[in-house]
């Protein structure tokens, strides 16, 4: 092949520097190149016509728009109420931008965590109900969900949605269709924070778009379980405070004691307006994974009512309570915040 030299290409050189021409710069690149199409310079390309699309958290653009001032209002109140990261204490922000790249990676690879909740798993060693995490109950995750539940720091709700949104995807793979189904929270929990954590979670994803291949049912209540299912303890508490149940999470209760006070507490809802999931795949949704006692009896309610229940995704996992099932030794660590 011969080479683009002589007298030739300072001729065509000449000619394009004096034209300028398209054509000319065509045949020189080519030739040199030894292809018979020029190629293709993106600083040459004219630019685009039409506007660059979003790659935000959000695609609906009045969406974006109550982001954007919610964000705008926060930081005017923190003018007036400073505010600290819940994580390291840093300035100016509820999460700063080192927990928040931190939280992310925490949650940023899903696992199975069924294996770690006795209430989960059979004699055998078989699953009863499969249960994606997105990330482990510890660190920036833990103090985060902590902040967000018990302290009613909602400005961290954009982070914990989005790493729930992985463990969604993740547990639903490429199916279609599916269902997700929050585990309802207790009238007392409701009472003490003024909101539902699950229900805020999937509100915001819902808002976003960012599950548009699931729908969000409320299809289970919580109701009053049996006398049966009480502990002489919780009857006697009960009895002497005048009320039907006894009120309150799951803190500093054993495995047994877990099984026995969620038993028979949930219910699928039943009315003209209510969701309807018989026949319908279903996902439960909760918070923190810790014997998986709440998850099981949300499975249970939602199998009597007909629906199909595919397996549940919750946001942090923690491993069971380390004590016997027999005492009322006090769960440390995440235990001690009310897991399911």
């Amino acid at each position: 092949m011969s080479s683009h030299t002589g007298p030739q290409s300072d001729q065509c050189t000449d000619q394009c520097a004096d034209q300028c021409t398209g054509q000319c710069t065509g045949q020189c690149t080519g030739q040199q190149t030894g292809h018979g199409r020029p190629a293709a310079d993106p600083d040459l390309a004219p630019a685009a016509t039409t506007a660059a699309r979003h790659r935000g958290s959000y695609e609906r653009p009045l969406a974006r728009l109550c982001d954007r001032t919610a964000e705008a209002a926060a930081e005017l109140l923190a003018l007036a109420i400073p505010v600290d990261c819940v994580c390291c204490g840093a300035e100016d922000s509820a999460l700063c931008v080192a927990c928040s790249r931190q939280l992310r990676l925490l949650t940023l690879m899903p696992f199975r965590a069924e294996a770690q909740a006795p209430a989960l798993m059979d004699m055998d060693g078989s699953v009863l109900l499969p249960v994606v995490a997105a990330g482990a109950y510890r660190a920036e995750l833990a103090q985060c969900l902590l902040s967000f539940k018990s302290h009613g720091q909602q400005r961290l709700a954009g982070e914990l949605a989005r790493g729930l949104a992985r463990a969604l995807q993740a547990a639903a793979g490429k199916a279609q269709g599916l269902v997700l189904v929050p585990v309802p929270t207790s009238a007392a929990a409701f009472r003490k924070r003024g909101f539902s954590p699950v229900h805020l979670l999937l509100r915001r994803l819902v808002r976003g778009d960012e599950i548009p291949r699931f729908t969000v049912a409320d299809a289970l209540r919580k109701t009053v379980p049996p006398a049966g299912s009480r502990t002489p303890l919780e009857l006697l508490r009960a009895g002497r405070n005048g009320e039907r149940y006894l009120p309150g999470g799951q803190k500093g209760l054993d495995r047994g004691a877990r099984a026995r006070r969620v038993r028979g507490s949930m219910r699928a809802r039943a009315g003209p307006w209510s969701p309807r999931v018989a026949g319908r795949p279903c996902i439960i949704v909760d918070d923190v994974l810790t014997t998986g006692a709440t998850l099981a009896e949300a499975a249970r309610a939602l199998r009597a009512a007909g629906a199909t229940v595919s397996g549940a995704v919750v946001l942090a996992a923690t491993r069971a309570p380390a004590f016997s099932d027999v005492g009322a030794a006090r769960p440390h660590g995440a235990g001690a915040n009310g897991g399911t």
